[in-house]
C-alpha cells in the first residue's frame, strides 16, 4: 500500500548463475517470486523480485527503496486470502558483497517472512546493470479474506 503497487506474482525458478529469475523485461509490470522456496505467509522467507525499470520507463518495483520499517505489504494469495506483512528494514546491499544467505534466508526460525528485491544504487553504464540490490525484509502480522 505505501507505493500503491497492485502488480501479478507469476512463479520463477533460479537462472544459469544461480539466482532467482526476475520476470522478463518485457514484463515491467510482473513480479516473480521464488517457487522453490516459501509461499507468502507460510513459515520462512518468501521471496519476491522485480525489475527496477527498463531502458524506457519505471518497472513496478521503481519505488521499493522508499519503502519505510513500519509500512504493510499485502500479498493475495491463491486460496483466496491476503497475507499481510509489516516491513522490518529495507537495505541497499552492494553487488559485490551480496550475501544470499544473509538477503534470502528467514530472520527468525519459525517465523513468516517476505522479501521483496530488486536493482539499486547507481546505474553503471559500461556494466549495463545496477551496482545494488534493495532487500526489503517484512514479517508475517495478520491475515484474512
Amino acid at each position: 500500500p505505501s507505493m500503491g503497487v497492485q502488480a501479478p506474482v507469476v512463479a520463477r525458478g533460479l537462472d544459469g548463475r544461480g539466482a532467482i529469475e526476475a520476470p522478463p523485461f518485457d514484463q515491467p509490470g510482473v513480479v516473480g517470486w521464488y517457487a522453490a522456496g516459501a509461499e507468502p505467509g507460510s513459515v520462512g522467507a518468501a521471496l519476491m523480485v522485480a525489475h527496477v525499470d527498463t531502458e524506457t520507463r519505471p518497472a513496478v518495483f521503481y519505488r521499493l527503496s522508499t519503502v519505510k520499517p513500519g509500512d504493510t505489504v499485502r500479498v493475495a494469495r491463491d486460496d483466496g486470502t491476503v497475507a499481510e506483512f509489516t516491513v522490518d528494514d529495507v537495505q541497499v546491499l552492494p553487488r559485490d558483497r551480496f550475501d544470499a544467505r544473509q538477503a534470502y534466508g528467514a530472520r527468525k526460525p519459525g517465523r513468516a517472512e517476505l522479501r521483496l528485491i530488486t536493482c539499486g544504487g547507481t546505474f553503471d553504464r559500461a556494466d549495463g546493470s545496477y551496482t545494488a540490490n534493495v532487500v526489503v525484509s517484512a514479517y508475517l502480522t495478520g491475515s484474512g479474506p
